[in-house]
């Protein structure tokens, strides 16, 4: 396929609003990719290069793209008077054009879209293979002078798109392409493009479950010519070393009594309040790989890393751990905030040592070639125990497995009075389901009364924010607009202007306006009343505490809540892991 007709599918996928019509026009576009180019296009089709749990980043600002499509208007004007903003010297009615633009539409996209309508001079058509070869080839400049690189690559490939290509080329280096669409709509138009129905979604999720790219799993499906042979595609499609399984993740029930009465016998574990992640560990190659709940690489922030294959007695492993800071001089757990400073790029080790990690693993994925996921939970802490061993900084997590209501509770109060979360209960003969399906993990909720407020917190989504007055002026931020998923929508919940510090209203106030759009997102679904000054696409999730959940007509969600507070952000979680609104009904 061509870029101009890839253009053109994605402007039609632009402007739709339904999941239906998103994937019918999907699945069209599937059967239009040869063979070649379903894996590489599915990544693009997410505004991304490689799988999502692989680290690939263009590293150009907005401004670097403003001076790449300055300089194309430069190129079409003999003008040459003055200095731009960039220090440049070009026409000052392109300058002033391009920045006026900007100033005026908010989106890089069209700018690049309009500016190349005027002033573009050639244009060929690339094949969608060659615009993401030359796009892998801008992320990979690095070095001394690869800002100019990138620049010089970047103004050469945008010359060569049409400017509906270039519009979304652009977005995409901005990391703002955002089509509407996540992963399981990608899964839903795969199976339509096959059978012309959802009918194979289910078995496609599955798959994907158990290893979490979408493009590779595209290239293995669409490959099989007929039903028994995308059954046995699907069926190969397995878990693999080096590549993430997507967690599973907990549900939520009352009490202990409840707990016991729906899933029987339990094993009951300490809720760490660190990072989940899931550890990829190769002793013989001495390879170690670390992703995060949302499936992000996060290798980079752990060294410690290394000392783990001297721990494990097997080729190649794949635990689910938590990672959680400790004071080194007391020994004593940190708090998540202090973790996710281990979230960063640059001084990993001398913030290693200032907040060292220890990881408690508590579950076995895959050994030696073989997946472990059907295996009973039961049987996969046995075989942790025979190829693992403790050490400073991995640990087997503490467990206890029990079917008695009050021994149950008994434990959940005792983490609590530690410091920790409570408890996390797992059906003792569960095999591993990814997501938060069937009733094999379950959170206890706190016992009640015990904090004198909402019995566990929400992950909301933020969706805008509203000027401050008075003293927050000097913020920017007043208070900002939350919500709760409702499938492929996001309704609104909670306006929320107390409870925040002055140094969370300036971190508020950044964090959105790296995310802030000019339109209301499509996902939102939000009362003209609670219209935000500023809209934020979705990415953002906060954790939120308040003391009670109250019906109210006003929220698209048809509740409210009653004193709600910031807890902290959750850099751990996509917006995708917010919480539902079929999850309020458990708190």
């Amino acid at each position: 396929m061509q870029t101009t007709e890839f253009a053109q599918y994605l402007a039609r996928l632009d402007s739709l609003s339904s999941r239906l019509d998103m994937t019918a026009v999907l699945a069209e576009l599937y059967e239009r990719f040869s063979p070649d180019e379903r894996q590489y296009a599915s990544y693009l089709l997410q505004g991304s290069l490689v799988p999502q749990y692989r680290s690939l980043e263009f590293q150009l600002s907005s401004k670097m793209l403003l001076r790449a499509i300055s300089s194309i208007a430069q190129q079409d004007s003999s003008q040459v008077e003055a200095q731009n903003l960039f220090g440049e010297s070009v026409g000052v009615t392109q300058a002033e054009e391009v920045d006026g633009l900007y100033k005026k539409i908010g989106d890089i996209g069209v700018v690049a879209e309009q500016i190349l309508s005027t002033h573009q001079k050639k244009q060929v058509d690339l094949s969608v293979l060659e615009l993401h070869r030359s796009l892998v080839a801008i992320a990979k400049e690095s070095g001394a002078g690869s800002q100019q690189r990138k620049l010089e690559l970047t103004t050469a490939l945008l010359q060569s798109l049409s400017p509906e290509m270039a519009k979304y080329v652009v977005r995409m280096i901005a990391g703002k392409l955002r089509l509407g669409f996540a992963t399981m709509t990608l899964l839903d138009a795969l199976s339509w493009a096959q059978t012309g129905t959802k009918d194979e979604t289910k078995a496609l999720e599955s798959a994907y479950q158990k290893r979490a790219d979408v493009g590779e799993l595209a290239r293995a499906y669409l490959g099989a010519k007929d039903q028994t042979a995308r059954t046995a595609a699907l069926t190969e499609y397995d878990v693999v070393f080096g590549t993430p399984i997507v967690p599973q993740l907990c549900q939520r029930l009352q009490s202990s009594e409840e707990i016991v009465e729906k899933l029987g016998e339990v094993i009951a574990e300490p809720k760490y309040d660190g990072l989940r992640i899931q550890l990829h560990i190769d002793t013989k190659k001495k390879q170690a790989f670390a992703y995060t709940r949302s499936l992000e690489d996060a290798t980079h922030m752990f060294p410690e890393l290394a000392g783990l294959f001297s721990q494990v007695e097997a080729g190649q492993v794949i635990l689910d751990a938590e990672a959680i800071g400790y004071d080194p001089a007391s020994g004593k757990l940190l708090p998540f905030q202090e973790t996710i400073t281990r979230k960063r790029k640059h001084d990993i080790a001398a913030q290693a040592d200032n907040v060292p990690i220890v990881f408690y693993v508590y579950d076995l994925l895959y050994i030696d070639g073989r997946s472990l996921l059907d295996l009973p939970l039961s049987e996969r802490k046995q075989l942790l125990r025979k190829i693992m061993t403790d050490s400073p900084s991995a640990k087997f997590t503490p467990y206890i497995t029990t079917e008695n209501a009050d021994e149950l509770r008994a434990f959940h109060v005792e983490q609590l009075s530690l410091g920790l979360e409570g408890a996390v209960v797992k059906k003792v003969d569960a095999p591993y389901q990814s997501g938060r399906k069937g009733w094999y993990w379950v959170k206890i909720k706190e016992l009640a009364g015990t904090r004198g407020k909402l019995a566990d917190t929400l992950d909301c989504l933020v969706l805008g924010y509203y000027v401050g007055k008075g003293k927050r002026t000097q913020f920017g931020v007043g208070a900002f607009l939350v919500g709760v998923l409702d499938g492929d929508n996001v309704l609104s919940l909670a306006k929320i202007g107390t409870g925040l510090t002055d140094e969370q209203f300036r971190e508020l106030k950044q964090r959105c306006d790296d995310l802030a759009v000019l339109t209301q997102p499509t996902e939102y679904q939000v009362p003209k009343e609670l219209f935000p000054d500023t809209w934020v696409r979705p990415g953002l999730v906060v954790e939120i505490a308040a003391d009670e959940l109250t019906k109210s007509p006003l929220p698209t969600a048809g509740l409210a809540l009653r004193f709600p507070r910031l807890v902290r952000f959750r850099d751990d979680k996509k917006w995708q892991d917010a919480t539902s609104l079929s999850e309020l009904g458990s708190f």
